[in-house]
Order: structure tokens, then C-alpha cells, then sequence
């Protein structure tokens, strides 16, 4: 869809109105007192209540473990055949179990199913002493880790989510992490969405609801505390669209399957997709600081979605940002700055901006006559 330009800033801020008319969210109005809601493919968090504010994340923190499992995967710590022990601690921890015994010596894929599908403290408990010595250990693994993936509210102090008054994780921080499995560990995410599993002649159930309902629902981890209340991180795909959903607070499972049916509805029918900027298109045009070129064109790296909700009429809107002028030389395919668009009621969305072309440094004449120019600026002699 092609850009209009308005106007030119002296802030070096284009802004930009699209030819096409945007839509008023319809806002989400569920049961659940906190709750996050991204869609994947457009990074746009369609809606979000009390999702930056540390909560106790009970099981769900298990996808802290795995990303730590699946980490140590990537970079060939451990293998799938991997087998590991069984310490008298993880033996004797309570609340959701693989049933694991010191005897036993499961295998790293064994260890992965006992998190994901049945949601093990044993087995979450087993990783982290493998991984790091203890579980203490561990924890300060982790949270290190945590940082670095750019969960800002997020303390961990075990490997379970066991109730802990220091074990917190915002939800905007679980959807972070979940973003992350999906999109970075995609090789191993279909773990969370199997059905069932067993082990030591015990079969149990996956607790994500909806497995197979037909909406596309397809992982990831629930979890529930009497302080937690009934909990999910989960995703859903239907089509092209992958859509990852946080929320706390219920009061049964029955609640928690109805919550995430509504929000999964509501994300996939209230907003349609659109294509606003093509990969190559002109954004903007940048001056450029001595070089053999005045401008220098500002392009779109890729082509670039936006989800649009379909009620209501309002105008898209979107800004070039960069510092200009562009000191040259300049390389093709640079960044030089970024594509900021907005929709009413979401967050906004941004994109690269590079250099369409090289422009080589200036010679001699273009230099005397930036010099000039600036000399003449600082006089007063000409308007900047």
C-alpha cells in the first residue's frame, strides 16, 4: 500500500498517513483481572491489564527451566539421549510429579515431557541440578538469563515455581519468554502441546486446556497456586496468525478453559491483517552531510504487517525517524533509522530503515560548500 507524505519536520520526523482508513479497537473484556495478549507475526500487544505488575507465576515459570534445557540443547551441553540423576530432593518434591525415583536415570527428552506435558517440580527440579549443581545455582542462572531476553520484572528463585515471596514474573515477562520458545526454540515446542505422557507406569494428562478443540490452541503451560489463582501462558494459530496470551487470577480450571477460549475468539475476530509498507519501498528521503549525494532514500528492510481492529474508523498513522543530516560515506542497506506506526489503542509497531543506495564522500567542492554553508549558519548570515 503506497505512503502519502504530509510533511517534512525540522526534527528530521516524517510523518506519514496510509491511503487506507484504520478501525477503533474493540477492547477486550474478560473475566480474568490480569492479562497479555501478542500477536507473534506483528509484535502488537492487543491488550494488556496489570501485565508489568511482578505476580506469582506458579508453574508457569517451568518455561524458565526449559528455556534453560533448551538453551543448553542449542549449544551442545546435553543431548535428547542425554540421561540424568535423580537426587533424594527432587525425589521428595510435592505438588505436580513425573513420579521420578532415585533409581531412575530419564533421558534430557524424558525430562523435557515430565516439565511440559505434566508439569513435574521433580523433573524441573532434576534440570536445574544437572544444569547448574543446585538449585540455588540455578536460580541465579536463570535469572541472569532472564535478563538478557529483556524480562524486566521477573526474580526467580527456583526451578518449579513453587511458592516462594521472592519467585515472581510479570505477565508482559511470560510472554516475553514464551515469544522466545516459540520463535527460538521452534524445534521442541510441540512438546508443549502434547496430549498426555507417562512414565513410571503412570500416564497423566497435559493441563493445557483446548488441546485439539479446533481453535488452535497448541501449548504452552498452566499453572495455579491458592495465591496465584488458575493460570495459562498460552498460544494459539489459525492461519498465518500466531497469537501468545498471558493470564492470572481465576478461580477453576473450568474458568481458566473459558478464558482462554474467549481471548483466543476475540484476538483472531476482531482484528484483520493488512500489508502497509512493501520490502524496498521509499519511506523517507535523509540529507546527507558531505557527501556526493544531497539525499540519500530511507527503505523498508522488509514488508510491513499491521493488525487493524474491525470496528470503527480511524486513521492509521506512521513516522520516519532518524538523526539527520547523514554523515557520508554511506553503505547500501545501512540502518539509518526506523518506521514507527500506530493504531489507536495498541502498541505501536516499528521496522528498520536502511540506505536504498551508497552515497561516497564528497570531494572538494561539496566539502567548501557545507563548510560555507555551516559558517553562514553560525553568522546568522543564512537560516538553518
Amino acid at each position: 500500500m503506497p505512503l502519502g507524505f504530509l510533511r517534512m519536520l525540522a526534527t528530521s520526523v516524517l510523518v506519514v498517513v496510509f491511503a487506507g482508513a484504520a478501525l477503533a479497537q474493540s477492547p477486550y473484556g474478560g473475566r480474568a483481572p490480569n492479562f497479555y495478549v501478542l500477536d507473534v507475526g506483528t509484535g502488537q500487544v492487543l491488550a494488556e491489564q496489570n501485565a508489568d505488575i511482578p505476580l506469582p507465576p506458579a508453574s508457569m515459570s517451568k518455561l524458565m527451566t526449559l528455556a534453560m534445557l533448551f538453551d543448553a540443547l542449542r549449544d551442545n551441553r546435553v543431548q535428547m539421549d542425554t540421561t540424568w540423576s535423580i537426587s533424594q530432593r527432587a525425589h521428595e518434591m510435592g505438588g505436580s510429579s513425573m513420579f521420578l525415583e532415585t533409581r531412575h536415570r530419564p533421558t534430557t527428552e524424558d525430562l523435557i515431557r515430565g516439565i511440559a506435558i505434566v508439569s513435574g517440580n521433580d523433573a524441573a527440579v532434576a534440570v536445574a541440578e544437572g544444569l547448574a549443581g543446585s538449585e540455588e545455582a540455578f536460580a541465579i542462572m536463570a535469572q541472569r538469563r532472564a535478563e538478557e531476553l529483556g524480562m524486566t520484572e521477573t526474580s526467580i528463585a527456583n526451578a518449579s515455581g513453587w511458592p516462594h515471596p521472592h519467585h515472581r514474573m510479570s505477565l508482559h515477562d511470560l510472554g516475553t519468554l514464551a515469544r522466545y520458545l516459540v520463535q527460538e526454540h521452534a524445534q521442541y515446542y510441540h512438546y508443549l502441546g502434547e496430549t498426555s505422557y507417562s512414565w513410571n507406569e503412570i500416564t497423566q494428562p497435559n493441563r493445557v486446556p483446548l488441546l485439539g478443540a479446533g481453535i488452535g490452541i497448541d501449548g504452552l503451560k498452566t499453572g495455579h497456586t491458592e495465591e496465584a489463582g488458575y493460570s495459562l501462558v498460552g498460544s494459539a494459530r489459525q492461519g498465518s496468525r500466531r497469537v501468545i496470551f498471558v493470564f492470572s487470577g481465576l478461580n477453576s480450571p473450568n474458568e481458566r478453559a473459558e478464558e482462554a477460549e474467549r481471548i483466543v475468539n476475540w484476538a483472531f475476530r476482531q482484528f484483520a491483517e493488512q500489508q502497509v509498507v512493501d520490502a524496498g519501498a521509499v519511506v523517507a528521503m535523509a540529507d546527507v552531510w558531505m557527501g556526493a549525494a544531497d539525499l540519500v532514500p530511507l527503505v523498508a528492510v522488509q514488508d510491513v504487517n499491521v493488525l487493524v481492529p474491525i470496528i470503527g474508523a480511524e486513521t492509521l498513522s506512521a513516522r520516519a525517524e532518524f538523526s539527520g543530516p547523514v554523515a557520508a560515506p554511506i553503505i547500501e542497506g545501512q540502518e539509518l533509522g526506523r518506521l514507527v506506526i500506530e493504531v489507536d489503542g495498541l502498541s505501536p509497531i516499528t521496522a528498520p530503515l536502511v540506505a536504498g543506495q551508497a552515497v561516497a564522500q564528497g570531494g572538494f567542492v561539496p566539502r567548501i560548500r557545507t563548510a560555507a554553508l555551516v559558517l553562514g549558519q553560525q553568522l546568522g548570515l543564512i537560516a538553518p
